[in-house]
């Protein structure tokens, strides 16, 4: 038989947990979350409450970091290891085709593909540009810009004229390449790039076009050759990808003229960039320890000369998304694909390809 418990201690036991429950309900009721809130003015004032009271701990947390860091250094020991923020890039799947600098199988290859002739300087790229039957006028402005951007490229109409039929004029006419901008609804939204005489043919997806002309305080390049910048090719694909990129530029940049075209690869996304960068020199006075100005025997403040780099975007401004890669050059019906996105293959965010 159990014990019978006393008055007091079955009061204090219940007193306790009816104080507890009051509690966590006080605090439930002061987390009161914006979009709780019906009224929007008060809605928007709290929201900015707590993102102010957010940034503050921010701040904090970074001058603590900084403060440990400092002293550390001070102290002659190692600073506290940073934490890295987990991103969907380097939490990626693992894939074995990713490129290592040891791997004499992909150096051998580089020796005996397509593009080898061009990027040794054996022969010097010359492009072929048009559009798709139906073009728009928005078509040939981009083709254009592009012509800026890639030297001793050549637009040709389009025409009636059979894709086959330019790729055997491009041919016989010693072209290196050929590029197609396709358009719909009055937007170039895909690419064709076909390598010559034997392939490959790549199919992307273009999105996020911006001309020159609607990129505020934009420059005007120059007719130099420009250098070229390759980011995140890592993967097989994506070194064959960066390759037919590569041989549609010279490999003899002209750095006289400041130009820098980028292909920047992210999460399967090739987004174009051109720019030219610039050097300025600006006078800035010179201060003591405590923040004042020093002055000289007469009275003048002194300065000194900083020369400062800065990049200006020549446009135009575009992404492109592989679609598919073919063996060859372009064909329809018989022709056989190295690599195609079909959407099954989108089973996790966290896989690339490139």
């Amino acid at each position: 038989m159990g014990a019978k418990r006393k008055r007091g201690e079955t009061e204090e036991s219940v007193g306790g947990e009816n104080d507890k429950n009051i509690e966590s309900s006080n605090k439930k009721k002061r987390e009161i979350m914006p979009s709780m809130i019906k009224n929007k003015e008060k809605r928007s004032s709290v929201h900015a409450k707590l993102k102010h009271q957010k940034k503050l701990e921010k701040r904090k947390k970074l001058k603590a970091r900084d403060a440990a860091e400092k002293r550390a250094l001070e102290l002659g020991e190692e600073p506290p290891a940073r934490m890295v923020p987990r991103t969907i890039e380097n939490t990626r799947e693992p894939d074995e085709t990713v490129c290592r600098p040891d791997d004499d199988e992909l150096f051998a290859g580089n020796d005996a593909d397509e593009f080898n002739s061009v990027l040794k300087q054996e022969r010097t790229p010359k492009i072929l540009m048009t559009t798709c039957r139906f073009n728009s006028s928005r078509g040939p402005v981009f083709i254009k810009e592009l012509l800026t951007v890639i030297p001793n490229a050549h637009y040709y109409k389009r025409g009636t004229y059979d894709l086959k039929k330019i790729v055997d004029y491009a041919n016989k006419k010693d072209f290196t390449s050929i590029i197609v901008v396709h358009t719909n609804r009055r937007e170039p939204d895909a690419l064709l790039m076909i390598g010559l005489p034997n392939g490959p043919t790549a199919h992307f997806k273009l999105s996020k076009l911006v001309l020159r002309k609607d990129i505020k305080n934009h420059g005007n390049p120059t007719s130099h050759k420009p250098e070229l910048i390759l980011n995140n090719f890592t993967t097989r694909l994506g070194h064959r990808i960066g390759r037919l990129i590569q041989s549609l530029f010279p490999q003899d940049p002209e750095f006289r003229g400041r130009r820098v075209v980028t292909f920047h690869n992210q999460r399967d996304f090739i987004f174009f960039r051109h720019h030219r960068y610039i050097f300025e020199t600006k006078e800035s006075k010179v201060r003591d320890s405590k923040g004042k100005k020093v002055k000289d025997a007469k009275g003048e403040k002194i300065t000194q000369e900083k020369t400062i780099a800065r990049l200006q975007e020549c446009g135009p401004r575009f992404t492109l998304k592989l679609i598919s890669l073919q063996h060859g050059t372009f064909d329809t019906k018989g022709g056989e694909f190295e690599w195609v996105h079909k959407p099954e293959m989108d089973t996790s965010r966290r896989r690339f390809f490139l």
